[in-house]
């Protein structure tokens, strides 16, 4: 999340914050696409980590990167007890912010198609690489820092990260690898009813272990293989299970936004902000901040600022907002990046193919979708499910994607449509070699067991 929302009108009712949601609801269209992404920055020179301040010989690290973006952009500052952490695009709605660890992310402007999605990351790296090019910095295409330590990684000035991170070890062992070493890539979809946000959220759970199959790259940690095709996917599983999972309760009869307003309600707070204070409620009960008795903030009542910063501390694989945000990817090169858009539009914004997508996912029970979650890190691809391989499931389900971007009619200005940004994954479904196996064979052949060749190989 790049900002956080500021809207100071109390919430009165349960009620308000499902008409909260309900607002969200595009029934007359136009169904766009946001994606976001994270990148690991590093030093060429010696591929040591990027502190926000810099290094002692002089050298600029990310409060640098950020002023000279700002200089050169043109986009507003966001800041944090008078840190710049951030910055806000006014006029298309695009974002850039800071993960724990130092990782920069992209919130990219919902946007009509693939194409304009290139061409926003084209822009963004090219008004990246000239300050790059003068700090001496550079950024992984990986999902997880492959070689420093989390002792090694820096450290960003975000109130909210510094209460995270004291909760973090209440509540589970990786939720702090989870913090400072992973980067995803995320994409945000419309939909346009209570009806259609159902039939979205339950195809998009029941096919992002396919997912996290599919674009899994992070393979390495502390300097050598970790037994993990996605370590970033892993490091989720044992983080805070009362924020994140594969959200079971969204296939029982009834389910809306009333169900996911009651269970987010049940989610406890990290933090409650008032001015530019971030004060620490971490395991508070967000129904007692509308009630206005939470004993850490007596009197205070919930705003809907507080449900939408709240919301953005939940963590499922799959989450709702005003929108639905596919979470369930490690990032990957620039070509990785735009098939997830691709794959996304294609499955999701074609009904013909949404149709016939469930036809193949369907029949998953709740303990299927939860082997699936459990041994798709390890097992990529060759996770099993009904007796067929998520690989044999891609072979179908890519088709489908292709046909619906097919459908969408969606040109650039050489005349091609969408269907070229799954080229890659089509390229994976042959081979049965996502990034995390091509890498790890690396690793082993030209790499000669060096981590540390990964800081020429896999960089943007």
């Amino acid at each position: 999340m790049a900002r956080d929302l500021v809207d100071e009108n109390r919430i009165s009712s349960r009620d308000e914050l499902v008409g909260w949601f309900e607002a969200g609801c595009k029934p007359q269209g136009p169904f766009r696409i946001g994606t976001e992404h994270e990148k690991i920055p590093f030093y060429r020179a010696d591929h040591a980590p990027a502190p926000y301040e810099g290094r002692p010989d002089g050298r600029g690290g990310i409060r640098a990167l950020l002023e000279g973006l700002r200089a050169s952009s043109g986009w507003e500052p966001i800041e944090d007890a008078d840190a710049l952490i951030g910055l806000f695009d006014p006029q298309g709605g695009a974002a850039i912010s800071l993960e724990p660890g130092g990782q920069f992310e992209l919130s990219g402007a919902p946007l009509d198609d693939a194409h304009q999605t290139g061409a926003e990351l084209e822009a963004h790296f090219a008004a990246l690489a000239p300050i790059c090019e003068k700090l001496g910095l550079a950024f992984l295409d990986l999902g997880m820092s492959p070689l420093w330590r989390r002792e090694e990684t820096p450290v960003m000035p975000k109130q909210r990260y510094r209460i995270m991170a004291r909760y973090m070890p209440k509540v589970g062992t990786l939720g702090l690898d989870m913090m400072f070493r992973t980067s995803t890539v995320q994409t945000n979809m419309d939909f346009a009813s209570e009806e259609d946000m159902v039939a979205k959220l339950r195809l998009a759970l029941s096919l992002q272990p396919l997912f996290t199959a599919l674009f899994a790259n992070s393979p390495f940690t502390d300097g050598k293989p970790n037994g993990f095709q996605s370590m970033r996917s892993q490091i989720w599983t044992d983080t805070d299970a009362d924020r994140t999972g594969m959200l079971p309760f969204a296939f029982e009869p009834g389910m809306g936004f009333e169900r996911y307003v009651d269970y987010a309600l049940d989610v406890p707070l990290y933090f409650v902000k008032r001015g530019d204070v971030y004060h620490d409620v971490a395991g508070a009960s967000f129904r007692d901040l509308l009630a206005g008795r939470l004993p850490q903030l007596p009197g205070e009542f919930a705003t809907i600022s507080d449900w939408a910063n709240h919301l953005s501390t939940i963590f499922p694989e799959v989450r709702l907002k005003r929108y639905m945000e596919m979470r369930g990817a490690d990032v990957g090169p620039r070509a990785h990046i735009l098939a997830f858009t691709a794959l996304c539009a294609g499955l999701f914004y074609d009904k013909e193919a949404s149709a016939a997508a469930w036809d193949l996912v369907k029949g998953f029970s709740a303990r299927d979708r939860s082997a699936l979650r459990a041994a798709v890190p390890r097992e990529g691809l060759s996770t099993r499910v009904g007796g067929r391989s998520l690989l044999d499931l891609a072979r179908d389900i890519l088709p489908l994607a292709r046909s619906g971007l097919a459908r969408r009619r969606r040109f650039d200005a050489e005349g091609r449509d969408e269907t070229i940004y799954l080229d890659v994954l089509d390229e994976i479904a042959t081979t049965g070699e996502n990034l995390a196996r091509k890498r790890l064979a690396l690793f082993h052949g030209a790499w000669k067991g060096d981590v540390a060749r990964a800081f020429e190989s896999c960089v943007y």
